[in-house]
């Protein structure tokens, strides 16, 4: 049929992911699509259960898609394995539906096709996904986007530093929110570039946004955020600590990984405070001890 193309779905081990995913381009699939615990998964998109990864393979014809079903049966006979006829669509568009906007505290956050509809009480953040994190309706960014909003409205003027901006949408928030300085850092040239959009977009071009290294940003700030995946802000930890003056809100990490980050920022000195979770996703914050 014209028109349409096959998804093959595969349940799996995560141990069982790469292996599989050989197999799979071997067997003639045009693209995978990865999701594993250890990234964070698009908003309206199924996640992987705990130690699994899900793999959806794509094939242009259902003998292949069907031929790849029954190789993988064998091979893994333990994996889950759905087949299904998917409409070819315009995914220059289609992926839009999954982006939607959000309301946290004072906050309005969402992308600029939904800029209309914002109400007009809420202090309204306008963030083009394009190609970086941080769009507001993932768990992690309102975690923090919430906690920023907190600490923003009993600490007017107060410094922040956004560890991995992604779109900017936290620093944004933040100086939307009233804060002083801010900073964002992020190793992602792409993700600057957008930041710097999104923050000229969003009357904030005083938001200091580039790819410098962590020790060449000039320090502490009252607030720090860093909404990335656990096992860099573990590496990071000595990096981050030093540039905490009062308060740190981490989030990108689920909930199993929680005790190993948090002990690798107790262990340099700062106090655990009671965080928030979301799903599967959990915030921790701490404090500087005086």
């Amino acid at each position: 049929m014209t028109g349409t193309y096959q998804t093959l779905t595969v349940d799996l081990p995560e141990t069982e992911s790469e292996a599989a995913q050989d197999l799979l381009h071997e067997l003639g699939a045009m693209g995978l699509e990865v999701r594993d615990r250890e990234g964070p998964t698009m908003p309206g998109v199924r996640a992987p259960a705990v130690g699994e990864a899900i793999i959806v393979a794509y094939f242009e014809d259902a003998d292949t898609a069907e031929q790849a079903r029954a190789e993988l049966h064998e091979a893994y006979p333990s994996a889950r394995l759905q087949l299904a006829e998917e409409q070819q669509q315009d995914w220059s568009n289609a992926w839009k539906a999954h982006i939607k906007s959000v309301q946290v505290g004072r906050l309005w956050v969402g992308p600029p096709w939904e800029a209309p509809n914002a109400p007009a009480d809420k202090v309204r953040l306008v963030i083009e996904p394009k190609m970086a994190f941080g769009t507001g309706d993932h768990p992690t960014t309102s975690l923090c986007l919430g906690a920023v909003d907190d600490y923003m409205s009993t600490h007017p003027g107060a410094s922040v530093l956004d560890v991995g901006t992604g779109t900017g949408v936290l620093a944004i928030a933040a100086k939307k929110l009233g804060a002083g300085r801010v900073v964002g850092t992020d190793n992602d040239p792409v993700s600057v570039e957008l930041a710097r959009e999104n923050a000229v977009d969003n009357g904030t071009p005083d938001v200091e946004l580039s790819g410098k290294e962590l020790t060449a940003v000039e320090g502490p700030f009252d607030l720090v955020v860093a909404n990335i995946l656990a096992n860099t802000l573990i590496e990071l930890a000595p990096l981050i600590v030093p540039k905490v003056k009062d308060r740190l809100l981490m989030a990108g990490v689920l909930a199993h990984q929680k005790a190993e980050v948090e002990a690798a920022y107790v262990n340099l000195g700062l106090v655990p405070e009671p965080g928030a979770q979301q799903g599967e996703w959990v915030r921790l914050d701490f404090h500087r001890a005086k």
